[in-house]
């Protein structure tokens, strides 16, 4: 499934926002999310027809979703590094032909559990490559102040397609056979692959120097992990990601349950989970004007709870559908919410990486749920499994209730460039050797105290902004003199960290700085781990 969000604006009165690489790649996943829902319903009815025990059916959606938690990391390094439109032209060329070969499978009946399971954890994977990319492209195409807008809208096309993908699929199914989502989503990837071929945006700077694709890695994590909002934003996640899992992996056998159940009530109830979020869409912007996002989180969550409950209670199509609706409902107003504190949160340097650490969140706890759910269905049943899920949802937003989405909305992330050009390494010297930088402050006595916890906040900064360690240490022969320490894996890093600085972070400097008694303020020296 692919995601919008990097570019620079480009004026045309026919698209959304009236930037015409935006409506470009919004108007190609469109098509692209309809082959991808068509494609989730053929697998999940396919599966039913092959083995319809629930822990077997609900591996689908593991297998879907597990490859975002392994991968997307990585695929967020990467997407960091390397140009994103040639990336992303790459994985749809070899989606386009995997999706091609399952369809002949199908089509050939040579399908079997295992070996779906097998094809959808590989289309999984690429999907987990694609994802950070995409997610990093729409901050590029158009203007802060209109992110939200742009998000909302993002979500709209990804649920209109949600909306018409599932009842496609439903028809095909019924009328053409099960091949036939399959060779439709395989032929959506081509539309990607021409919108991207067609997108020329002006290209990024490149960067000068590189740490190891590991390092990268580490340096992402510990950005989120020192991030507070960010922070926020994953917890929060993962807290509602785990139980509302339940109906997107147990709908097939709900559908097949029900009074006068099939394909087509499955392809209906999606279609309806799609309808709502559209719908959700729509009213999000007035309802947010209201609400805050943390506010909007919890209201989605109620209504996340109370739809998982219908689904339990009751086997009556009607009731069924007016669940799914209001489950689409609550999941885009929740989504879109984590979404944009999530896009908030991050700085450019860092977003793709960001982002992936947030979609191993959704995904791994979308794979984690859709595996309990089927053990305890299998276990106990359906309703039950349901039922624990929607207790789980509201135990989870009272345990969370104190971390709050949404912290970033009014920081500036944007690089603020204050810190002044660092020095020349010698020329036997090698930027890929650790580093270590120190600042020394003179502190009065009387301002010690306050000195000290503005610098522990401070610490954060060097902490998710590429520093390793962080230390203080203050001088017993002279109390006034303070040492403030951070090490970098390597020189470059330090050179790269000169860039990361917000105006946020900044602005945290200035105070701290502001405690030195000396005109001339902190004193910074460099160092680095001297080759043998």
């Amino acid at each position: 499934m692919s995601t919008l969000t990097d570019a620079k604006p480009v004026v045309s009165p026919w698209s959304p926002f009236g930037y015409r690489a935006f409506a470009l790649l919004w108007v190609a996943t469109l098509v692209s999310n309809i082959g991808t829902w068509m494609h989730d319903v053929g697998a999940g009815w396919l599966m039913t027809t092959l083995n319809s025990s629930p822990a077997v059916v609900t591996l689908v959606q593991a297998a879907t979703t597990l490859p975002f938690f392994l991968f997307a990391l990585l695929a967020g390094a990467l997407a960091d590094r390397l140009d994103k439109r040639h990336m992303l032209i790459t994985i749809n060329l070899v989606l386009f032909g995997v999706i091609s070969v399952l369809a002949l499978l199908v089509w050939q009946e040579q399908m079997t559990p295992v070996l779906l399971i097998l094809f959808t954890f590989v289309i999984g994977t690429g999907a987990a490559f694609m994802a950070p990319a995409w997610q990093a492209v729409v901050p590029q195409l158009i203007p802060r102040e209109t992110l939200k807008p742009a998000i909302a809208l993002n979500s709209m096309g990804i649920n209109i397609s949600r909306a018409i993908g599932p009842a496609l699929a439903g028809i095909l199914i019924a009328g053409v056979g099960l091949a036939a989502p399959f060779a439709l989503n395989a032929a959506t990837h081509l539309v990607i692959i021409a919108a991207l071929v067609f997108w020329r945006p002006e290209a990024a700077p490149k960067r000068t120097h590189h740490g190891s694709i590991l390092s990268e890695m580490a340096t992402g994590l510990r950005h989120v992990r020192y991030n507070g909002p960010m922070l926020a934003t994953l917890v929060r996640a993962v807290a509602f990601f785990v139980f509302a899992s339940a109906y997107w992996s147990l709908l097939p056998l709900i559908a097949r349950g029900a009074a006068d159940g099939g394909s087509e009530l499955y392809g209906m109830l999606m279609a309806l989970i799609g309808a709502g979020a559209v719908t959700g869409a729509l009213v999000l912007p007035r309802l947010t004007r209201k609400l805050t996002s943390n506010q909007t989180v919890q209201l989605g969550t109620l209504g996340t709870a109370a739809a998982l409950a219908v689904l339990a209670l009751s086997a009556e199509a009607f009731a069924l559908m007016a669940a799914a609706f209001l489950g689409g409902l609550s999941w885009i107003a929740v989504l879109t919410s984590f979404n944009v504190s999530a896009q908030l949160a991050l700085p450019d340097w860092v977003r793709a990486r960001g982002l992936a650490v947030f979609l191993m969140g959704f995904f791994g706890s979308m794979a984690l749920g859709s595996i309990l759910w089927g053990q305890i269905a299998t276990l106990t049943s359906v309703p039950v499994a349901l039922l624990v899920a929607a207790t789980g949802l509201i135990a989870g937003m009272i345990l969370t209730r104190k971390v709050e989405v949404g912290q970033a909305e009014s920081l500036d992330l944007s690089s603020a460039n204050v810190w002044p050009q660092a020095p020349v390494l010698d020329p036997g010297s090698s930027a890929d050797q650790p580093a270590m930088v120190t600042v020394e402050y003179r502190i009065a006595e009387a301002d010690r105290a306050g000195f000290a916890a503005a610098l522990q906040t401070f610490a954060k900064e060097r902490l998710r902004n590429g520093a390793t360690r962080w230390d203080l240490h203050q001088s017993v022969e002279d109390p006034e003199l303070w040492i403030e320490s951070f090490h970098l894996p390597s020189w470059a890093e330090h050179l790269e960290q000169h860039d990361r600085v917000t105006r946020h972070d900044a602005d945290l400097q200035d105070q701290v700085r502001a405690f030195d008694i000396r005109e001339s303020g902190p004193l910074v020296r460099h160092f680095v781990v001297p080759r043998p």
